[in-house]
């Protein structure tokens, strides 16, 4: 059977349950965030395997899933961010062109079975447009609400440290004036790479967002 968007909200459902309340001696003692996000990603792939069809991605797509034009996340409840390619200006305003799921766990370790225990404490499905940044998506909303121009839409831009000189910032102006984003829902640091911070994600109440499924 091929994935779906909805499979794979599912799927990820049923695999937060059953790792929150098993044991991984793989992790045991394990510190190393990216490690852990690293096994945790690999072992829900293959968890989705056993049911259903799908392309498992590679470099040249830049995302885990591509079939369901989703990306893989996975944090740690102490610090829930994580780093995306930096491929266009505007993925801060329009979002990154792709979905997120997005895993936060809470591991501890038990030295008596020598296992590590994963709380997932949080996990969420992010549709593509709702990946902008929070901030800034808000602030673009407001100001064309008080009828903002080009030139005020500049400004902000230039607030906002938002990569880019005049000329990416006037078609930037020109295209928000005539297409509003959504509001975003992450937070998005400039960085070599995007670097995308969750909390606001985490804290959101179930069923609250259209666009972005609370799955735990």
């Amino acid at each position: 059977m091929e994935l779906t968007e909805q499979l794979l909200v599912e799927s990820a459902k049923l695999f937060c349950d059953k790792y929150s309340t098993r044991g991984i001696k793989e992790l045991f003692r394990v510190t190393d965030g990216k490690a852990i996000g690293t096994y945790i990603e690999h072992l829900f792939k293959t968890f989705l395997s056993e049911s259903y069809a799908f392309d498992t991605g590679n470099a040249a797509h830049g995302i885990d899933l591509p079939s369901v034009q989703t990306d893989i996340k996975v944090t740690s409840l102490r610090k829930p961010q994580s780093s995306s390619p930096f491929k266009d200006t505007k993925q801060k305003i329009y979002g990154l062109g792709y979905s997120l799921l997005i895993f936060v766990y809470n591991k501890t370790d038990d030295p008596f079975s020598e296992n590590a225990m994963l709380d997932f404490v949080s996990c969420s499905f992010v549709q593509a447009d709702r990946t902008a940044d929070y901030t800034l998506t808000a602030l673009i909303n407001k100001h064309i609400e008080i009828g903002a121009n080009i030139e005020d839409m500049m400004g902000l831009f230039k607030d906002k440290n938002l990569p880019g000189d005049d000329i990416t910032y006037t078609q930037l102006a020109n295209e928000v004036l005539k297409n509003p984003p959504k509001q975003g829902y992450l937070t998005i640091s400039n960085a070599l790479q995007w670097r995308l911070q969750y909390q606001r994600i985490v804290n959101l109440p179930k069923a609250s967002i259209e666009g972005i499924v609370k799955i735990v």
